[in-house]
């Protein structure tokens, strides 16, 4: 069956990320939770794994809804450069006004509210945010209740 996901890359920030969404959505993590970098086998296509970086994050995935699942891994500086949040939004489709506003309030705060709820010009209720994490999010609904 076909699915979306998103997948972000952190620096050092994915554990912490991630709970924060499964504290806004709920759920659990899919399959043994959080796998570490110190626990992928060492082979000859990765480089040695610094003992700092062991503890991070290689993949985490978070169910939301419809089928929809949050990906994460953090990206040590020996596998390449992160840009927070600059090239990804997170378009989310509620289905009431209730939900979209205590999603957009809860993921905005102690982040950046580009563009506050409000009736859109093609009548659907939409705003914009960045959450404190840097990711980029997107509010839709066609709801007015």
């Amino acid at each position: 069956m076909a699915s979306i996901s998103v997948s972000f890359n952190f620096q050092r920030e994915t554990e912490a990320a991630f709970n924060f969404y499964k504290s806004i959505f709920g759920g659990e993590f899919e399959g043994d939770g959080m796998m570490r970098l110190g626990d992928v086998p060492a082979s000859p296509e990765m480089p040695p794994v610094k003992d700092e970086d062991k503890n991070l994050v290689i993949h985490v995935s978070l169910p939301i809804f419809g089928g929809v699942r949050l990906m994460g891994s953090d990206m040590p500086a020996q596998m390449g450069t992160v840009t927070k949040g600059n090239n990804v939004y997170v378009s989310l489709h509620p289905d009431t006004r209730v939900e979209t506003d205590r999603l957009f309030k809860m993921l905005s705060e102690g982040g950046t509210v580009e563009m506050p709820m409000a009736e859109a010009f093609w009548g659907d209720y939409y705003g914009t945010c960045v959450d404190k994490f840097g990711i980029r999010w997107m509010f839709d609904t066609t709801s007015k209740t």
